[in-house]
């Protein structure tokens, strides 16, 4: 176990409140087993890629994304997939889909021998990309998140946080080299969980 801050469990037991803006969704469906939720993945995306401040991830996720917007978008004809929420570069939180329900963000995935991660995790997305620095208000607003699900769903645990890169290697890169997992586990009031994380060379991620 990660070495831990006194003031993190102080923090556990009276979380802040986090302010989540609910969006419309129709890409997710039931868990397997709702009681199940032991994983926090992080994500990144950008829309087209490295381009911030646009309605197209809320498009995208909410069903409604015009794929002759962009020449990028011509290969997210009929994708369907989603987070459980999404942290934009000022540090707004949409949330997608319940966290009691699967959403359909780690694809193709195995975590501790088990696959389908989607099953039993709950999915973050950050706009950014792999080799742009995210922004201070994105740590904070993660870490504010993490919290308050680390409290509600007691399962996961720092060894239990990881990027889309951990669970999908050399399949999907995010949240890349740009994203400070050092930073972000200060942030929680905790060691990092693991002495690195994957890193790989090849893979794409939305």
């Amino acid at each position: 176990m990660a070495p831990r801050d006194p003031a993190f469990d102080a923090a556990l037991q009276h979380p802040q409140p986090v302010e989540l803006v609910s969006r419309p969704c129709s890409h997710y469906d039931d868990r397997p087993n709702p009681a199940d939720i032991s994983l926090l993945v992080i994500h990144n995306i950008s829309l087209p890629p490295a381009t911030f401040s646009t309605p197209y991830i809320d498009d995208f996720f909410g069903g409604r994304l015009d794929c002759t917007a962009h020449p990028y978008f011509a290969r997210l004809q009929g994708v369907r997939v989603s987070a459980h929420c999404v942290i934009y570069r000022d540090g707004r939180i949409w949330q997608y889909v319940p966290f009691s329900k699967r959403a359909w963000h780690a694809g193709l995935s195995l975590f501790d021998g088990r696959d389908k991660c989607n099953d039993f995790s709950i999915g973050i997305e950050l706009e950014g990309t792999d080799d742009l620095p995210y922004t201070d208000a994105q740590y904070q607003a993660l870490a504010s998140l993490s919290r308050q699900l680390l409290q509600q769903f007691p399962a996961i645990n720092p060894q239990r946080i990881v990027g889309h890169c951990d669970i999908a290697s050399g399949r999907k890169t995010d949240p890349g080299p740009a994203f400070n997992w050092p930073h972000y586990f200060q942030l929680l009031g905790m060691a990092p969980a693991n002495s690195t994380h994957s890193d790989p060379s090849a893979g794409e991620s939305l």
